[in-house]
């Protein structure tokens, strides 16, 4: 028979077959009154009869007193007697509606299970994300500390610094200040030898005097030499030192943006405003090293400070020394040169009163 409203894949639909001319069936039981065949007629959904040309059960050949035993004409024709003979029975009524109600509880006992597996799904990565953001707290907690140890020990070693530069330049100040001032003795000491080379005769003798005057000129070249040696050291170590000092403060700058931006992270919440997601973010590595290699980094920042700083207080020590023994050697060759000049003084003076004696009695 033919059901409008069905489909081609409906499980009572067989293949196409000839609607134009139909072959009868044998005669069977109810079940092959069922048999499944192509639907002719299921394109016209608007109407509700049946179509006449269907395959039909051969009903044996019956007497009409058989059938109508009054013999007045049958009220049903033959083709809409074979249509409500070839409807569905109230046994498949009940086996459609349970099977609806079937489908209808397996859908609704997946739908549940998806639901369960939904919420548990939601509250494993609920969990799952609240574990990482307490990890990623800690982690950052960790990174705070370690910036800020790192920060004060910069800055500790940053102040040491520039005390020490201070100290040095200071230093430098004092040499080139003594420096400049042997100028006026060392002039003064060969002023004298140019004088003296104004002696007549015999007079003009190479005496110790001489000999004095000549040394303390060098003395003096010797350590106007090394003052100036000390100073220009002092100015390479400077340089060395600002160099030491700028590591220190770029150092120190982008720790204090590194504090900034993990202290701000820290401090974020899922309820606070202005937080964005970016795509793909967290497969973006921009980092240039890793916690190793950046504490080496700023080790060796303060250890070359540290190193800078050793130097100066040499050089200052260097300086130090200098300035004393040439203070002290300058001082003895004074000391002696006036000796030299006091006892020719006399001498000379001696022989003059000699030679006026002699000639008063000539």
């Amino acid at each position: 028979m033919e059901f409008l409203g069905t489909t081609q894949l409906a499980s009572y639909c067989g293949t196409k077959k000839s609607c134009l001319f139909p072959d009868l069936a044998p005669t069977s039981t109810t079940k092959d009154t069922y048999q499944s065949y192509y639907l002719p007629g299921y394109r016209y959904l608007s109407s509700w009869r049946p179509s006449l040309l269907h395959k039909v059960v051969s009903v044996p050949p019956r007497s009409d007193k058989q059938f109508n035993p009054t013999g007045r004409p049958p009220t049903l024709l033959p083709a809409a007697r074979s249509t409500l003979q070839a409807r569905y029975s109230t046994r498949d009524w009940h086996h459609a509606n349970m099977g609806q109600l079937k489908g209808s509880e397996a859908s609704r006992y997946r739908a549940g299970r998806l639901n369960a597996d939904s919420m548990r799904m939601m509250q494993n990565k609920d969990q799952l994300t609240y574990q990482m953001q307490e990890d990623s707290r800690r982690n950052l907690g960790e990174r705070i500390s370690n910036i800020d140890f790192w920060r004060s020990e910069l800055i500790y070693e940053l102040e040491c610094l520039l005390k020490e530069t201070h100290a040095l330049e200071t230093a430098k100040k004092r040499l080139e200040c003594a420096a400049d001032e042997m100028e006026g003795p060392l002039k003064v000491a060969l002023e004298c030898l140019y004088d003296r080379e104004k002696r007549k005769g015999i007079d003009l003798v190479h005496d110790d005097v001489e000999k004095n005057l000549i040394k303390e000129v060098d003395v003096f070249k010797d350590c106007q030499e090394i003052l100036t040696k000390l100073a220009q050291k002092i100015s390479q170590q400077l340089g060395i030192n600002r160099d030491a000092q700028h590591a220190l403060e770029q150092d120190l700058s982008d720790k204090n943006s590194a504090h900034f931006i993990d202290e701000k992270c820290f401090n974020l919440r899922n309820t606070s405003d202005s937080i964005n997601f970016y795509h793909g973010v967290e497969k973006a590595d921009g980092t240039v090293s890793v916690p190793s290699t950046w504490a080496k980094f700023s080790e060796d920042n303060i250890r070359c400070s540290q190193h800078a700083r050793a130097n100066s207080v040499k050089l200052r020590e260097d300086a130090e020394v200098g300035l004393e023994s040439t203070s002290e050697e300058m001082w003895n060759h004074f000391i002696s040169t006036n000796l030299a000049f006091n006892n020719r003084i006399a001498e000379v003076a001696d022989a003059k009163n000699k030679l006026q004696a002699q000639l008063a009695k000539v």
